[in-house]
């Protein structure tokens, strides 16, 4: 594996305190280092929909969440494999030990990515340049992935700098050369510039964050809104006062699933939410968490999406409950996913809360389902998650239908 490093001059006194560490094409590169022969050849993890591709599959034009005719039409000789979470996951909870091990502070932005404050290890450790070259060090020998890493002083400025960085780079920006090395980027290097935003501020004549910068807030405003012009204008010149957050409680906790459009009727969909509720319930009980709102999320053939979404009277942590309310949700929208068809499903529950502080609803009235959770939950721990399945699932479920990567924000 070749790597290479970007920095700034950071062989001063003045080192960042912040870095972002990104894992490099994460499930097409856990894929490869598996599986010697899809090494530098265009991998693409998925099937149907893509949901990760190696960069050999990213430099010709492969990109998520493209069709997979599409990415083939592009690709000819692209290597389409079926996703594996439990090996996904398994790799994520060693690199993030090793993040952990690295510095007590560790915020999880994704499996794959996470800010690190190196602040207060400077005396103990060495500079922000030595320690990230550890880190990346360790990551490649003790789990087998290649990692980019960017450092400055702000959270904003060090995701901007791991970007510039991939793949397999280390790019440090220096305190007091920020502004030099933001201001020469595209507007798309901004949080929250989109196709749309960017193409208003390219008719406007707006394409480095220079550009942008030189603009006062008012007129930003006028350009993209309140809100949107406010957090520019503070982008552009690198003001993010966010502090890594250890321990910061999750907003939510989901998983989906997607699959090509007319490939499956009624009661594979039926199979594949009892299927989602049961990962969605396994992740919020081993989070220590209850929930009080189910959120399910659809997309049709025509790539418009819908949104239910149901609160219960008290929380729960059941997949039983989870999937009752899913599968209620689904009834109400479900005219709709006959019209258009169906192309992703997706739940979330939300209102989230340690299961240790609320009271959950006794099983007064229907048959208490934690048993069952909890015996299930042992069975996957002890030999993995496929070991035990619902049998419900098994008759329905097609091999062209992908679980979409978890979403726990």
């Amino acid at each position: 594996m070749r790597t290479y490093v970007l920095m700034t001059v950071i062989d001063g006194p003045e080192q960042p305190d912040i870095l972002h560490a990104d894992l490099d094409a994460f499930y097409a590169s856990v894929e490869q280092r598996d599986n010697p022969a899809l090494r530098g050849i265009p991998v693409a993890v998925g099937g149907g929909i893509v949901l990760a591709a190696s960069y050999e599959a990213k430099a010709l034009g492969v990109k998520t969440p493209m069709n997979e005719g599409e990415a083939r039409r592009r690709c000819p000789h692209l290597k389409v494999v079926a996703p594996r979470m439990q090996a996904y996951a398994d790799a994520s909870r060693a690199v993030f030990d090793i993040f952990h091990d690295v510095s007590p502070v560790v915020e999880g932005l994704s499996i794959d990515e996470a800010f690190i404050d190196v602040s207060g290890l400077r005396r103990l450790v060495g500079p922000a340049r030595q320690i990230a070259e550890e880190l990346r060090r360790r990551v490649l020998d003790e789990v087998g992935l290649a990692v980019t890493v960017g450092g400055a002083s702000t959270k904003f400025l060090a995701k901007v700098a791991s970007a510039a960085g991939k793949p397999d780079g280390l790019l440090l920006v220096e305190p007091g050369r920020e502004l030099e090395f933001l201001h020469p980027l595209p507007v798309e290097a901004l949080w929250g510039v989109g196709p749309k935003t960017a193409e208003r501020l390219h008719e406007r004549g707006l394409y480095t964050v220079a550009e942008v910068a030189a603009l006062d807030r008012a007129q930003l405003v006028a350009m993209v809104g309140q809100g949107a012009g406010g957090h520019l204008h503070a982008l552009a010149h690198n003001q993010d006062p966010r502090h890594v957050v250890v321990g910061r409680r999750n907003r939510s906790i989901g998983s989906q699933r997607s699959f090509p459009r007319g490939r499956c009727g009624r009661a594979d969909v039926e199979a594949m939410l009892l299927d989602t509720c049961d990962r969605v319930g396994r992740r919020l009980r081993q989070s220590n968490q209850v929930a009080r709102t189910v959120t399910l999320r659809l997309r049709f053939g025509d790539f418009k999406q819908a949104t239910r979404a149901t609160t219960f009277p008290q929380a729960t942590q059941h997949t039983n409950a989870i999937h009752e309310a899913a599968a209620e949700l689904l009834n109400t929208v479900w005219p709709l996913a006959e019209e258009r068809g169906l192309t992703k499903v997706g739940v979330a529950v939300s209102n989230l809360d340690p299961d240790d502080a609320v009271q959950m609803a006794l099983p007064l009235f229907a048959p208490d389902s934690q048993p069952l959770d909890a015996a299930v939950d042992h069975i996957r721990e002890s030999f993995g998650h496929r070991s035990i399945s619902r049998a419900a699932t098994l008759a329905h479920i097609s091999d062209h239908v992908q679980v979409v990567p978890g979403s726990i924000t």
